[in-house]
């Protein structure tokens, strides 16, 4: 993506090298994003439940940080480019909502290293990105791109970062539009007893692909602008796929189960991303209705 000395969102917040300090708590479930896949991979290579109930815990208080944060090359190029890809967010949103008669309010992203206190609760970074939607704020340690490379196998290349800066900002669409909240109130009946885990994770899958919808019309719109390069989509297709339910799982333990795919498969992720690219607007976003298998 054409990116070098073009503007970044003001809505960015650093907070590299604070982490000291915070208490151990667990992320509270109601938030959103490729951080549940990562807990599927720590649920899957040790056992522990609590990482699915509570993906990001933290279970000891880090050492408080008292030098001054030292960010590699590497990361500072992907922190000016998290900025840039976060305002063609907001170019987006801020153009479609109007058409469907709504007022979009534009997220917070924050970058951190290692823990962070967020208003679900404390996470490190072993939860992935993720988004909270008690903040309304996105969380991502920059050091998710070489997870997403190196352990996930996805394509080399800085698109991959937007559609997943891009995926969960997905996720603050969907809470500012409702279906966040339709979500949480089936994940209550659950609770309740009255639904079954296996039931919800169709709907929690359906929820996912939708969020990949609509990183794909951030995508579209950043290809209108005249700033995608050749690759870009490549990169952001690969990314998706790398991060689909059958992929982690037949990395982490040797087979699928579908039984417990709560984000959905890597096709599935691509076909969503690809519709939204070809869509450009929320014309065809309802996974809900639509048939995913």
């Amino acid at each position: 993506m054409k990116w070098r000395g073009r503007q970044q969102s003001s809505n960015v917040n650093d907070q590299r090298g604070q982490s000291g300090g915070m208490r151990g708590r667990n992320i509270a479930l109601g938030g959103g994003g490729l951080g549940l896949v990562i807990a599927m991979v720590m649920f899957l290579l040790t056992g522990d439940p609590g990482a699915l109930m509570n993906p990001g815990a933290v279970v000891q208080q880090p050492p408080a940080q008292q030098q001054t944060y030292q960010a590699t090359e590497l990361e500072e190029e992907l922190f000016q480019y998290a900025g840039v890809v976060l305002k063609e967010v907001e170019d987006t949103w801020n153009t479609i909502f109007p058409t469907v008669g709504r007022q979009y309010k534009e997220p917070t992203m924050t970058i951190y290293s290692g823990y962070v206190n967020t208003g679900c609760g404390a996470a490190d970074s072993g939860v992935g990105p993720f988004y909270c939607t008690l903040d309304q704020n996105i969380y991502i340690d920059l050091s998710f791109y070489n997870t997403l490379v190196s352990r996930y196998g996805a394509k080399q290349g800085d698109f991959s970062m937007a559609y997943v800066i891009a995926h969960e900002a997905g996720h603050h669409v969907q809470t500012l539009l409702g279906v966040t909240d339709q979500l949480n109130e089936l994940r209550q009946r659950v609770a309740r007893g009255t639904m079954t885990q296996t039931e919800f994770n169709d709907y929690s899958i359906r929820y996912e692909l939708q969020a990949d919808y609509l990183a794909g019309v951030v995508a579209r719109h950043i290809h209108e602008k005249g700033n995608l390069e050749q690759g870009d989509m490549q990169e952001a297709m690969s990314a998706a796929a790398a991060v689909g339910d059958d992929a982690i799982q037949k990395k982490a333990q040797g087979y699928v189960d579908p039984d417990t795919f709560n984000h959905g498969t890597s096709q599935q992720r691509q076909t969503w991303f690809k519709k939204g690219f070809d869509a450009g607007d929320l014309s065809d976003w309802d996974t809900f209705s639509a048939s995913i298998w």
